[in-house]
């Protein structure tokens, strides 16, 4: 198997973090390529046809894509145990939660970098913002319990959401006033998976 990727990417490192959990790296190829929303790469294109990464290449049957459906296909295709039945809702909950951070993340991200200075819109940029700071506020408040039990999925996102913010908007500092969540993530971060994937 071959995963197309861009290593920026808090989507596709959430599935580069859940390979070495789950010990797949001799399963499948990282490869990684140069595409963007104005100019997707052509490869990109073949697997996913709105041109988007993570894609899983398959040897038998379709390219996969959506970062939630390639983790849950490797995690079965292990055996893992990244989404336990008995706790499926939450993790499924919270491994939302941590992807809307990601994709509010990589909107600001999108606005600065790939549209014209005139056209950006500071006030679009604060709403994507807003998002994300609340989704890291009810996760610091509801969630600490479960970010400190067995690893599983949601975790894998939540952190790769939190060090996303770290690479491109840093100057935000998501951990103030969210003490518990800050010193977790700095635990989480320690694991080999984080730091192997790390840019």
């Amino acid at each position: 198997m071959k995963l197309l990727m861009s290593l920026a990417s808090p989507f596709v490192r959430k599935v580069r973090v859940v390979l070495r959990e789950l010990d797949l790296l001799d399963q499948v190829e990282e490869v990684n390529v140069t595409t963007t929303p104005l100019a997707s790469d052509p490869t990109v294109i073949a697997a996913n046809p709105v041109g988007k990464i993570p894609a899983l290449v398959r040897a038998s049957g379709p390219a996969i894509y959506d970062s939630r459906v390639i983790t849950r296909f490797l995690n079965d295709h292990a055996g893992g145990k990244l989404y336990p039945q008995a706790r499926i809702w939450d993790i499924l909950t919270l491994e939302a939660t941590a992807d809307a951070i990601m994709d509010a993340s990589v909107a600001m991200t999108y606005e600065v970098r790939l549209r014209p200075e005139a056209q950006q819109s500071p006030d679009w940029i604060e709403a994507q913002w807003g998002k994300a700071s609340r989704a890291i506020a009810v996760i610091n408040a509801r969630w600490m319990s479960h970010l400190k039990g067995p690893l599983d999925i949601g975790q894998i996102s939540t952190a790769c959401a939190l060090s996303y913010i770290d690479l491109r908007h840093d100057m935000r500092g998501w951990r103030n006033g969210n003490d518990a969540l800050a010193a977790w993530h700095a635990d989480f971060t320690a694991r080999d998976s984080m730091q192997q994937t790390a840019v």
